[in-house]
């Protein structure tokens, strides 16, 4: 590929791009491993699983998911109004690759304390 071919690519194009895009920020994959955890849960529920989240950064999180396909959002006619959050099957299909990051990450930690302690 040419200097120019690389210019004209759009950062996007790159699936690990476009995925981390998706699921990247610092509440994102917090939220999906509650929801994960729990498969359906509760807006107050949910905040309380994700340590130290706002309304608005939950808010906008949950919104911004949705219209990505990786949540469901399902709300209830009722007095009081209630809505559930869940994962999608897009949304679950990213948990054996989170498991296999979070393993990666555990196994890399325990290196370098071993390394630390030489």
């Amino acid at each position: 590929m040419t200097d120019k071919g690389k210019e004209n690519k759009k950062p996007d194009s790159c699936p690990l791009t476009y995925a981390l895009n998706l699921i990247g920020g610092k509440w994102r994959l917090p939220i999906i491993w509650a929801l994960s955890q729990n498969r359906t849960l509760r807006y107050n529920q949910l905040k309380r699983q994700v340590d130290g989240i706002t309304n608005m950064m939950l808010s906008q999180s949950l919104k911004e998911m949705e219209a990505y396909g990786l949540v469901n959002r399902k709300q209830y006619m009722e007095i009081p109004p209630r809505v559930e959050y869940s994962l999608t099957e897009e949304g679950l299909s990213l948990i054996p690759a989170l498991k296999s990051l979070a393993k990666w990450g555990k196994d890399m930690k325990n290196r370098q304390m071993e390394s630390a302690e030489e």
